[in-house]
Order: C-alpha cells, then sequence, then structure tokens
C-alpha cells in the first residue's frame, strides 16, 4: 500500500525568507492517453535556503523528475515551482537559461566537464556564456575553496574523478547560485573521493549558507544531509531529519518491499 501523501509546512509572515526553492501541488505526466506516465503526482514541498536536502526512493519512484521540475529543466504538467519566492513555473526558455545560469547550480554524476578546456577555464564558462566578467581571483578563489587552486591548469585527464567532481562543484559555485541541484554527485567516486565531496558539500552549507538538494540512492550519501525525502510513486512517502544511513536504509527498504 502507498504511504499517504506528506506535504511540509511552510512559515509565513513578515521577516521571515522565501524557501530556496518551493514545489506547489506539482505534477509530471509523459505521454497522453492511455499511454500517460504519472512521474509526478501533486507534489507541495519546501526546500528552505540553507539547508541540504537529499531525495530517495526506489527506482522509477520520481526523484530525479522532481530534482529537473524543480530545475526549471523540465516542466511541470500541473502545479506551480517557485525559485526564492518568485513563480518560474511558465518562465520561457530565455529565462530559464538566464536562472540557470546565475540563480541555479548543477552538478551531476557524469561531471560534464570539457575535456580541452583546464579545470580555470571549465570553472569560467557558466560567466563566459552568460557574458559575464570573469575575475581571474575570483575564479582562483572558488577553486581553492574546493583544494584545487594548484590543479587550476591542468584539463580533465589529467585529475583524478574526486578531482573532477570538485571542478565541477566550483564551476557550479562560481556564480554564487540560490540554489545548487545535484544528481547523484558520489556515484562515479570512489569511497574516499566521495567521502571529500561530502565533506566539502557540508562546508558549502554550513560555513556559506548554500541550499543542496541532492538525489542519491546511497544511503550513507543521504544521512550526510539534513534531511531526506522518499518517493514512492511519484509522492512524498516519507521523510527524516538527521537520520543515520541505517534508518536511511530501512525506510528505503520498505517502500522497495
Amino acid at each position: 500500500m502507498t504511504a499517504p501523501q506528506h506535504t511540509e509546512a511552510v512559515p509565513r509572515g513578515p521577516g521571515l525568507s522565501a524557501p530556496a526553492v518551493e514545489l506547489r501541488g506539482v505534477s509530471r505526466d509523459y505521454g497522453s492517453g492511455q499511454a500517460r506516465v504519472r512521474a509526478l503526482d501533486d507534489v507541495s514541498i519546501a526546500f528552505a535556503a540553507g539547508t541540504w536536502t537529499a531525495v530517495m526512493g526506489p527506482s522509477g519512484s520520481g526523484k530525479s523528475t522532481l530534482l529537473h521540475c524543480a530545475a526549471g529543466l523540465e516542466r511541470a504538467s500541473a502545479g506551480q515551482v517557485l525559485l526564492s519566492g518568485e513563480d518560474i513555473t511558465a518562465a520561457g526558455e530565455q529565462e530559464l537559461t538566464e536562472l540557470r545560469r546565475g540563480r541555479m547550480g548543477f552538478v551531476f554524476q557524469s561531471f560534464n566537464l570539457i575535456g580541452s578546456l583546464t579545470a580555470e577555464q571549465n570553472v569560467t564558462l557558466p560567466l563566459r556564456l552568460a557574458r559575464r566578467r570573469v575575475s581571474g581571483s575570483q575564479v582562483r578563489e572558488v577553486l581553492a575553496s574546493v583544494g584545487l587552486e594548484d590543479r587550476r591548469r591542468h584539463r580533465p585527464r589529467e585529475l583524478s574523478g574526486g578531482q573532477q567532481q570538485r571542478v565541477a562543484i566550483a564551476r557550479a559555485m562560481v556564480t554564487r547560485p540560490a540554489v545548487l541541484f545535484a544528481d547523484e554527485p558520489t556515484g562515479a567516486l570512489d569511497s574516499a573521493s566521495a567521502r571529500q565531496v561530502l565533506r566539502l558539500l557540508r562546508g558549502m552549507v554550513a560555513e556559506a549558507g548554500q541550499t543542496i538538494v541532492m538525489v542519491t540512492h546511497d544511503p550513507a550519501v543521504a544521512a550526510s544531509a539534513d534531511s531526506v525525502v522518499f518517493l514512492s510513486d511519484g509522492r512524498i512517502a516519507d521523510r527524516a531529519t538527521a537520520p543515520s544511513a541505517h534508518e536511511v536504509a530501512e525506510r528505503l527498504a520498505r517502500l522497495e518491499a
């Protein structure tokens, strides 16, 4: 039996800032007629500024769809998506492109670095695409924050997997986005590199107040976040605050049973 839908209450009132990202009654359908598949089903959730949330669920539960809809990479079939209180549901492609270049950061499992560019050039790419001035000191600062200032002239093939992922994180952070979306950011890394990336993400939340929304299948990775949201059949089935890896694994197993 599918667990009842959980929704997150969002505090409102004078002096309270809007959530970094909020979904209100969001559904996402693929196909039409008898072939229609509902990947997200009336999901309402808010991700508070300065928090790190992991999204988990069985295969096909809608976790990647939730991430893509929240980031404007896919359009919701119904409902609203808000970024820092601004409704971006019906935003045009040009507006979404500008938002993705400035107010959203993306980190993916595959790194998505350009092999012919150095680490420094990969980091500056979003700024150049947005036709924004690139400060050498700003780029060095963000590479230093991920421990790679001495690798700034190295190309991806000259870097380890963990170092490439840290370049990808630096690239995502150079525009100082309101929210960082991460899709399996440690999935292609060995355990030591994964731990290093997770420590980096934790530091970004604790020290810089960064908001992170991360999809993962790994209970140990999810336990690094402040809270975990569990999806099942496109709906929010459960959530946990500061859970252990064991607790995350148990809750996930119940959904997969």
